[in-house]
């Protein structure tokens, strides 16, 4: 009796330690069971609760919502006529796809720094117009349209609350109205929505020109746009700086047509991953399009949450997403600071600074990219680790796990117990 006790208790605490190494996933987000705690936001609390906005916040994670206090909200001429305008737009302009910390606004670049809003991902705002540009001025930290000539803007007042990784929520001083929106008519015209065409949103979103050209002349953008339906796609797309940065030494445009296809793949996951997701990924090393051409194992990335941002490393080169293009369950896409390049292709053969030949992979057929043995024996990838965690981070290759390994070893000595 004694044995079987000691046995069940052992068990027990083997699964404490791996929920422990395991974390759950972020809880989804309640924003009206939030807002209800705050008096003064009890008329956009309303709003919210009366269209579909806020049950789109719940499945969604590490994001900033802008919300109106009643003093600033009675005095727009929208809310006054919401029942006869379509206010879910407006709230949805009001949600940007990113958590924001109160550091995060003290580090806003003079330029400014453009943010998705949940509206950009209804298809329905024109260009990047359903994003929002940050900027600090005197001080003050204000948002408005990137259109030329903003319809309105409107300025932080102070941070409500947060919850690390998942929300933050700010007051600001008016309402806010997306590029397009008619107070004029009684009600909002949504513009057509046309079928998904992935270079057409990368030449509006500006500054994609290079990689646009790239997938629609090698047919990968066809490819694309079939596998959206089903579990759907993430895009990492480098930004034109992005390739006129590439090394003399990294001849991409010079690869053979099969291994530029290759690289192109190699920035696409088969899933369906909004920002909020690879922020908290559980596997970091996932496969691309790229992999499903080979073999698992092979051509694929490394995430991870690096500094407040999500990393990704090639074994090759480290990467990490600027923005947010485009984000419409089932596509993502995101523009990445470095070109990817596959260590498959681009790894260093023996310190001779050249790209390494590829041979086919056995059994996958004709075109298949194949891993040089060189490259198969490299070390493992290492990057920094995310704040509030020590040691290093090393790809799954390199069987280490320095942050966790007190726990590993204490799981290891009571399997030894039992046996």
């Amino acid at each position: 009796m004694q044995q079987h006790f000691l046995q069940f208790s052992l068990f027990t605490l083997i699964f404490l330690l791996i929920s422990l190494l395991h974390p759950s996933t972020t809880s989804a987000i309640n924003i009206t069971s939030i807002l209800s705690n705050f008096s003064d936001l009890s008329g956009f609390n309303r709003l919210l609760s009366t269209t579909s906005v806020a049950g789109e916040l719940s499945g969604r994670s590490s994001v900033t919502l802008l919300a109106v206090p009643d003093r600033y909200l009675y005095q727009s001429e929208i809310a006054a006529r919401s029942a006869s305008v379509d206010i879910a737009d407006v709230l949805r302009y009001h949600i940007l796809l990113q958590y924001l910390s109160p550091t995060d606004l003290h580090t806003i670049p003079a330029s400014g720094k453009l943010i998705t809003t949940l509206y950009q991902t209804t298809g329905r705002a024109t260009a990047n117009f359903g994003s929002l540009n940050l900027t600090s001025t005197d001080g003050k930290l204000m948002l408005k349209s990137p259109a030329p000539f903003s319809p309105s803007n409107t300025t932080i007042l102070s941070l409500i609350t947060t919850v690390p990784y998942n929300i933050s929520i700010f007051t600001v001083d008016s309402l806010l109205l997306p590029y397009g929106f008619d107070l004029t008519a009684s009600g909002y015209v949504h513009p057509p929505v046309s079928a998904m065409n992935i270079t057409r949103i990368l030449i509006e979103a500006r500054g994609f020109n290079v990689a646009a050209s790239m997938l629609e002349a090698s047919g990968v953008a066809t490819e694309l746009e079939g596998d959206e339906r089903g579990a759907g796609i993430t895009a990492f797309v480098p930004t034109d700086e992005a390739f006129a940065g590439l090394p003399a030494t990294e001849r991409l445009q010079s690869l053979p047509a099969d291994r530029k296809a290759a690289v192109l793949r190699f920035h696409v996951l088969h899933s369906y991953y909004p920002l909020g997701s690879l922020e908290s990924i559980v596997n970091p090393v996932q496969p691309t399009l790229a992999t499903e051409d080979t073999e698992a194992g092979r051509f694929t990335l490394n995430i991870t949450r690096v500094n407040g941002s999500v990393a990704i490393d090639t074994g090759v080169v480290q990467a990490c997403i600027t923005r947010t293009v485009f984000d419409q369950n089932p596509v993502a896409i995101f523009a990445v600071s470095k070109v990817l390049l596959p260590r498959e292709i681009f790894g260093k053969a023996r310190g001779e600074g050249v790209v390494a030949a590829v041979a086919p992979a056995a059994g996958n057929g004709a075109g298949a990219v194949g891993l040089p043995p060189q490259v198969a024996e490299m070390p493992p990838t290492r990057i920094s680790s995310p704040p509030g965690m020590k040691g290093e981070i090393v790809s799954i290759a390199g069987i280490k796990t320095s942050g966790n390994g007190w726990m590993i070893w204490c799981i290891g000595i009571l399997l030894s117990l039992l046996v």
